[in-house]
């Protein structure tokens, strides 16, 4: 009789856990409860830049390898075939965060209802062309799309701006998108910056992603200062300066600010072509910390709408080291500038104000037609 009783008690315990088991995992099915596709435009969408990018996001290196989208492509009418080719051939990748694709060259119909812009096309130097004559299409064109983002993007749609010049096109769509808040408006400098690790990985011989901490001041051009006063290496003794580990200051005061700066004539040199594969990947790289946040102690460099920080014009898009939280960033503050830094710095900011003038003298100019 007692042992039966045992017996009672033992099926009577398997039963509980067995139930127990069911109804943590029906919690747990319903907790995994796949979450709603974000819509991504990508502008010049049958260029080199996105027929990188593209891919990218489908397979989840920008927003996470559990979040589902829908990808907005938009091209002008002469590349509309171009742009249905990309299209097809993403639908044959058979990508399973992909959830649609919409191919066009409307910019209201590709602007509907987005949360992410990332703004690929514009209009490129050609040889021959007069700086204002440069910025005068590129004004037009981001007026253009402003506009078309202001009335139909989503509320709280976050913008990354990589067609140079990436600054004032991204000051640009600010005066046409109101309502996006100016902290959703961005320009790439994570290219730079990942140029600037690889650069310091490479002297050192060490893995790039041991390096953390450099800063790209200012602007995607040749008066952009990457600086690594303040970026240090992983070493097996602890984190280390990488101004320590180099030992060679007039490396790092010149020869590493102008393979940085150089970079990309650099490489379309070496290709014939401009960089795609490494800007599409630090366009992955800016979007996912933002979204998904830094890791802790370390910031990125992006270009941002300036409040004043480290002395630089409020009011400028220009690129300051950020830490990101909650899709938030914030400006790294607190950090010690030399005399060397601040002219650089100063520079940087003195051609985007120059930019800045010349792109609302082309503004004025647009109003009068």
């Amino acid at each position: 009789m007692e042992h039966f009783e045992v017996v009672q008690k033992v099926v009577v315990v398997v039963v509980c856990l067995f139930l127990f088991w069911k109804i943590i995992k029906h919690l747990v099915g319903l907790l995994d409860v796949e979450k709603e596709p974000v819509r991504v435009l990508v502008t010049g969408a049958a260029g080199q830049i996105a027929y990188a990018l593209v891919p990218m996001i489908a397979r989840g290196a920008m927003l996470g390898p559990d979040q589902p989208v829908i990808l907005h492509l938009l091209d002008i009418e002469p590349l509309s075939e171009a742009l249905n080719g990309v299209k097809m051939e993403l639908i044959d990748a058979a990508f399973p965060l992909l959830k649609g694709v919409i191919a066009t060259t409307d910019a209201v119909e590709a602007c509907m209802g987005v949360d992410l812009a990332i703004m690929v096309g514009g209009f490129p130097w050609k040889e021959g062309m007069e700086r204002k004559e440069v910025m005068s299409k590129n004004v037009s064109i981001y007026k253009a799309q402003a506009s078309a983002l202001e009335r139909h993007a989503a509320p709280n749609c976050k913008v990354l701006v990589i067609a140079n010049p990436a600054n004032t096109n991204a000051l640009i769509l600010k005066e046409f998108a109101p309502s996006i808040p100016p902290k959703n408006i961005t320009c790439l400098t994570r290219l730079d910056h990942n140029r600037a690790l690889g650069q310091i990985s490479e002297r050192l011989d060490v893995q790039v992603s041991d390096v953390k901490n450099v800063i790209i001041w200012g602007y995607h051009s040749s008066t952009q200062y990457p600086d690594v006063n303040h970026s240090t290496v992983s070493t097996n003794s602890g984190e280390i300066s990488v101004r320590e580990l180099v030992a060679d200051d007039k490396w790092l005061k010149n020869e590493f600010i102008t393979t940085v700066q150089q970079r990309g004539a650099a490489i379309i040199k070496a290709r014939k072509l401009s960089s795609a594969l490494s800007a599409a990947s630090s366009a992955c790289d800016h979007i996912r910390d933002w979204v998904l946040g830094t890791p802790k102690g370390t910031w990125v460099s992006m270009g941002v709408y300036s409040d004043g920080s480290y002395g630089i014009p409020a009011g400028l898009i220009y690129s300051f080291p950020v830490t990101c939280e909650k899709g938030e960033w914030s400006i790294v503050q607190g950090l010690k500038i030399d005399e060397f830094s601040r002219s650089k710095m100063d520079a940087a900011a003195n051609e985007l104000l120059e930019e800045k003038s010349l792109a609302y003298s082309c503004l004025n100019n647009l109003h009068k037609l």
